[in-house]
């Protein structure tokens, strides 16, 4: 990208006022509960932004464009389903999380299935995440050294930086600050993007005049029943992450969770469209491009040089942010579920610090495994996390909301395991062509469904 100084400078400032309301929040940061829940004194507003902070990253800008690039309308599925997933967690989910009292799901599952439990669902949802983190380091990676033009490996020592600066001192109080400034950001420039690309191209009758009806402009492009597995992955995969349970976690009330876990969604939802729509103009008029660089072009090229500065820091701060969200759920999870539990010891300021240097960590080891795979796409990663994390989470989790203390715990870590292993090893064992999601939910489903009723009698 050939950026002029006036994108630099629109893109610098910018980035600055966004991270400066989060490196304030770093400052009531007092203890591990200041850290991964915030205080539990969030409103609605906070729990909101924490949530769209994180959801709302590379897959579901760059990553978007780029599949849209590819495919079109079909690309809109990951905050489609994102957003649906928000709405079930509002409606049934929130409350009984928050009233629990809890910090993460390993610990809420364990009141209802035992220790057991606690170590698989760690595993599973780590595991899952990391991947998220993946897709999210992948975007940033090629934007940091795309729009800098340095080389990879600095890009991949700023990209540690700004998430250290995102969430290693503040948590999840930094990172909702973050999320909330984003997304203001996103409104401004990409949206405004999406509308200036749909009017370029003439509307949907010019739209239809350069590209076919199928696949470009059906969400079911790839197939329906491709389409009904991104739904059902984001659904599965958004219920089971930690950092946005995490985000219920730290609200003050059930009531400020729902309505945050809601108005996330609605702010989710359409946020894949204008990115969409900057992918399509991009096959049209360049279609000799790489695609995941779609959209930084477009931003770059097309918008006002000033907008067009914002826009690339959003959408840079996007893929750090869920990076850092992300980083900040797995820390947790292994600070808490992993750490504390090994070195019982710990004092309440080493539970901090060893939350800090988990999400430290996990940060390093997603770069490692990035350069181990540049030329991947990134929703492919995002879809294989949302199925990893919902394999041993998802429907056990579900049953401990519906029917709480009602499945025998034997047979809720059974359901937990047997998940975890079809996920895993389906296709090195089956003969049946079917992405591993599908079996790992019947075997989920078929222990628990024994544990409900052997529990009752």
């Amino acid at each position: 990208m050939q950026l002029t100084s006036t994108h630099f400078f629109s893109l610098i400032i910018t980035l600055l006022v966004t991270l400066l309301p989060g490196a304030l929040a770093a400052r009531r940061v007092k203890s591990a509960e200041d850290y991964n829940v915030g205080g539990r004194s969030a409103g609605a507003g906070m729990v909101a932004g924490t949530i769209i902070g994180t959801i709302v990253g590379g897959a579901a800008t760059v990553g978007t464009a780029q599949l849209g690039f590819k495919l079109g309308l079909t690309a809109w599925w990951f905050t489609l389903g994102s957003g649906i997933a928000l709405m079930l967690m509002a409606i049934f989910y929130s409350v009984p999380l928050r009233r629990s009292g809890l910090t993460t799901i390993a610990e809420f599952l364990v009141t209802n299935y035992g220790k057991p439990a606690g170590w698989l669902a760690t595993l599973s949802a780590c595991a899952g995440i990391f991947f998220s983190i993946v897709a999210s380091t992948l975007t940033a990676l090629h934007l940091v050294a795309g729009i800098f033009n340095v080389p990879l490996t600095l890009a991949a020592g700023v990209i540690i930086l700004v998430t250290a600066a995102l969430v290693f001192f503040g948590g999840l109080s930094s990172s909702g600050m973050a999320g909330i400034f984003k997304i203001m950001l996103i409104f401004a420039s990409i949206f405004v993007g999406g509308f200036l690309a749909y009017s370029d191209m003439g509307g949907y009758a010019g739209m239809r005049a350069v590209l076919p009806e199928q696949p470009w402009f059906s969400l079911f492009g790839r197939g329906v029943g491709d389409g009904l597995f991104s739904l059902g992955a984001m659904i599965v995969g958004v219920i089971s992450t930690q950092t946005y349970v995490q985000a219920i976690f730290s609200a003050k009330i059930g009531k400020a969770a729902a309505a945050g876990c809601l108005s996330a969604a609605l702010v989710v939802i359409p946020v894949g469209l204008p990115s969409v729509m900057i992918g399509m103009f991009m096959h049209a008029k360049h279609p000799e491009i790489n695609s995941i660089d779609a959209l930084p072009l477009y931003l770059a090229t097309y918008l006002p040089e000033w907008l067009g500065g914002i826009g690339l820091a959003a959408v840079l701060l996007s893929a750090l942010g869920s990076i850092a969200g992300l980083a900040l759920g797995v820390g947790t999870m292994i600070s808490r579920d992993v750490v504390t539990k090994v070195w019982t010891g710990l004092t309440a300021q080493g539970q901090l610090w060893a939350s800090r240097l988990s999400v430290l960590a996990v940060s390093v080891a997603a770069m490692v495994f990035v350069f181990l795979h540049l030329d991947s796409s990134v929703l492919e990663w995002n879809y294989l996390s949302m199925a990893l994390r919902g394999s041993g989470i998802f429907l056990p989790l579900t049953f401990c909301i519906f029917f709480p203390g009602k499945v025998r715990a034997s047979m809720g870590v059974a359901a937990m395991g047997a998940g975890i292993f079809a996920a895993l090893f389906w296709r090195h064992i089956s003969i049946i062509e079917v992405n591993s999601l599908l079996p790992a939910l019947c075997y989920n489903l078929f222990f628990l469904i024994i544990g409900l009723f052997w529990k009752e009698r």
